[in-house]
């Protein structure tokens, strides 16, 4: 009788109708497939069990989380080499039932059915990590939980990936060869915003989703500009608030924890919204911009920076990522950046800048999974294994992604224009430029 990596790896040669790119290692010690190949473990049969109910993406990413499965090496070598086999394959995402219905299938279905053994039957239970969306109806309540499970999970942990800087968005690199800290890189970056922004001394920043206060510390510090910056995470807001304090700035910057939806005390002379308009939604796009026209003054700029996605020919077939949805941004929605621009221009802004900044926000990622892996143990002590290893996965699977050009980012600078039509910005538009 074959070994349990040798059945494996031709089982899943015969569902992927090619051959499988890494090594595997099976839980009874046995390997098989290329030796030079990083090595996926596979750690328990419980893994087989729940790729057979959930076969695709998440059931992978479940196996993953729950530790079921592993690597030995290089994870993005992993990921890249699983790429458009696995990991990509949200076609796939079918139930046991259906799939078992696929004669191609068939057979190497129930020879995985056959060792993964009898427990088969029923289906594992999801990992505790995993959470339920709200299928993107985006109310204040569900807003509410969805950034609460994202953020609030320790700003001890937050600083152990993100660093001294504590900001959670595109850095922006001067170089790709390790010369730039990350630190001097998002010192970079929000002062890119603040340029193109165009603040100076008695101006008034809104900052929507402000996190842990970095952008409006360093607004206020160095531009002199009266600040409120809003969140929906207690946690956020309490390291913020401590900051602002310990800065000096507490005439300068307040922080809220407030929906921006229920900002009401306009006009300000610019917006900031980094990182936060994934959370927004689709059909609440509209909402979102027209509430920041509505809270600038007529000259007044708005900075959106944005994760983007490549469109789609049919946009209607469009669905949110699951592993994304049910362990990272519950009820996050991607869009192309020429819907972001329609949108921001349906609502009255005059878009004056599109920059695209997807090769930093891989630079960005690499630079947090190395501070993760770092201080793995004391990671796995702060969060607990599962939610160490759904940042690990997310956060490799993202940089190979920006990589790829599957997914971007972008800083959109918009102006509402004064009644005149007046944009207030110079003739050379890109002054802001270092």
């Amino acid at each position: 009788m074959q070994d349990a990596a040798s059945r494996l790896k031709a089982l899943f040669e015969q569902v992927l109708g090619t051959p499988l790119p890494v090594r595997l290692r099976a839980w009874d010690g046995s390997a098989a497939g290329p030796p030079e190949a990083p090595v996926l473990v596979v750690r328990n049969r419980r893994a087989l069990r729940r790729l057979l109910w959930k076969p695709g993406e998440l059931g992978l990413a479940r196996a993953w989380v729950a530790g079921d499965l592993g690597v030995e090496g290089d994870l993005y070598a992993v990921l890249d080499l699983m790429a458009g086999h696995v990991w990509e394959r949200d076609d796939d995402a079918r139930s046991l039932t259906e799939v078992l219905r696929d004669p191609d299938a068939r057979a190497a279905v129930r020879g995985l059915l056959k060792l993964a053994g009898p427990a088969v039957l029923l289906p594992p239970e999801p990992p505790r990590e995993e959470v339920r969306t709200n299928r993107h109806r985006h109310t204040r309540r569900s807003d509410r939980r969805a950034v609460s499970h994202h953020y609030d999970v320790g700003n001890d942990f937050y600083e152990l990936v993100l660093g001294e800087s504590m900001v959670y968005s595109c850095a922006y690199w001067a170089a790709s060869d390790g010369s730039t800290t990350l630190e001097a890189a998002q010192h970079d970056k929000l002062d890119l915003i603040c340029r193109k922004l165009g603040l100076a001394p008695g101006r008034r920043l809104l900052d929507v989703g402000c996190g842990w206060g970095s952008m409006a510390v360093h607004a206020a510090r160095a531009y002199g500009v009266r600040v409120v910056g809003v969140t929906l995470s207690q946690e956020q807001a309490a390291y913020a608030r401590k900051r602002v304090a310990e800065e000096g700035l507490t005439d300068r910057v307040e922080i809220r924890v407030q929906d921006y939806r229920d900002v009401t005390d306009g006009p300000f002379d610019a917006v900031s919204s980094v990182g936060m308009a994934e959370h927004v939604g689709a059909d609440q796009y509209l909402e979102y911009a027209e509430n920041l026209y509505r809270l600038l003054a007529p000259g007044g700029r708005l900075l959106n920076h944005q994760i983007s996605r490549r469109p789609q020919r049919d946009e209607s077939t469009y669905a949110v990522n699951g592993f994304i949805d049910a362990y990272v941004f519950p009820d996050g929605e991607l869009a192309p950046v020429g819907t972001t621009v329609t949108q921001l221009e349906r609502a009255g802004f005059e878009v004056r800048d599109v920059e695209s900044l997807r090769e930093h926000y891989a630079l960005t990622l690499r630079a947090w999974v190395t501070n993760l892996e770092a201080r793995w143990g004391q990671a796995v002590g702060l969060v607990g294994p599962g939610r160490a290893r759904v940042w690990r996965l997310y956060m490799a699977a993202s940089a190979l992604g920006f990589e790829g050009n599957r997914i971007g980012v972008n800083q959109v600078l918009a102006v509402r224009p004064t009644e005149g039509g007046a944009s207030g910005l110079p003739l050379r538009a890109r002054t802001w430029a270092a």
